[in-house]
């Protein structure tokens, strides 16, 4: 039978810092305000770079670090609700300027929750036997989705990319997992609505380009939902949270985490929070997360870690992996 690990991981973020003293020059909010109830304190906001942009250069940072070429990647994914367009996908133009000539290429749309989708479909192509590797990842550029005159929404979210690189192993990689939408409470977060206009069909062209959220509902549905996932996950794996050396949870806000950490009994000290530096980033933030404890020499070859998505959709995922 065959297995999916991963091999490699990666991250890149713009470099351009916007505190939340930055933000109450132009919104009216302030450090304390933010800081309180979210655990934000910066986010990177692109100059210029966009979805793809972002996504091919954390590509290439993990191609490198795998020792892979470009031209031997099988099949790229990525996870994103702020593409550069419509069509093409995002994947496709992460194909082209990596020169990942040989991979099919798709995104997927999970919202926050993307990484999570994305490996696991990643996970099934590789067990089936139909590729033999795959790069996922995830890349947001939401400041060009953020409504700036919306201080309930602007402060949340931030910019990056990171992602992972999969591989056929004999060796389990990714041991269970938990995926789940309820398309009923949709709605509580919205971006990019598109009414219907033609010469056939009258109307007003009022697209709500921006995000659109009830805070409230989302953190009703975050502090219910994971805990649920979570336990489920552990239950289908046979394992507990003493077998669980980090949970890696979608970087929203730290209220959320902490009534989570409360919630499955487990200390804060086995979560890993960065969003006081890069706010929301959908779903990149995960990916980044991995990358960052990587590089810091926090998590090591043989960890089990316990991954887990929530967001728009509604949807959430939860995954345990064997690092």
């Amino acid at each position: 039978m065959f297995y999916s690990k991963i091999k490699a991981v990666g991250a890149y973020v713009p470099q351009n810092t916007v505190t939340n003293d930055d933000l109450s020059k132009i919104v009216d909010t302030n450090d304390e305000w933010i800081s309180s109830r979210t655990g934000i304190k910066r986010r990177h906001f692109s100059t210029g770079e966009n979805t793809s942009d972002l996504a091919a250069r954390s590509a290439e940072k993990i191609l490198e670090r795998a020792g892979v070429l470009p031209e031997d990647v099988e099949l790229i994914i990525v996870a994103s609700v702020s593409a550069d367009y419509g069509t093409p996908s995002t994947a496709c133009l992460v194909q082209a300027k990596i020169g990942a000539v040989n991979a099919v290429a798709f995104d997927i749309g999970a919202a926050c929750s993307g990484f999570i989708f994305a490996l696991s479909t990643a996970d099934k192509f590789i067990k089936s036997g139909v590729y033999k590797n795959a790069l996922v990842i995830g890349s947001e550029v939401l400041s060009k989705c953020a409504d700036f005159t919306d201080r309930g929404t602007c402060v949340l979210f931030g910019d990056g990319s990171g992602g992972a690189f999969l591989e056929r192993s004999e060796e389990v990689g990714i041991i269970a997992e938990d995926l789940g939408s309820d398309g009923a409470r949709g709605l509580s977060l919205t971006l990019g609505f598109k009414e219907v206009v033609s010469p056939y069909c009258e109307g007003t062209r009022d697209e709500h380009r921006f995000i659109e959220m009830d805070g409230r509902a989302i953190f009703d549905f975050a502090t219910r939902t994971v805990p649920k996932t979570i336990k489920k996950i552990l239950e289908k794996a046979d394992l507990t949270t003493d077998d669980v050396d980090f949970v890696i949870s979608h970087q929203a806000n730290a209220r959320i985490i902490e009534v989570v950490s409360r919630k499955i009994k487990v200390p804060m000290d086995k979560f890993y929070l960065n969003m006081d530096e890069y706010a929301n980033t959908s779903s990149a933030s995960i990916p980044i997360v991995l990358n960052e404890m990587w590089e810091k020499g926090i998590i090591k070859e043989g960890n089990t870690l316990l991954l887990a998505g929530f967001g728009a959709g509604l949807t959430w995922g939860s995954m345990l992996i064997k690092f």
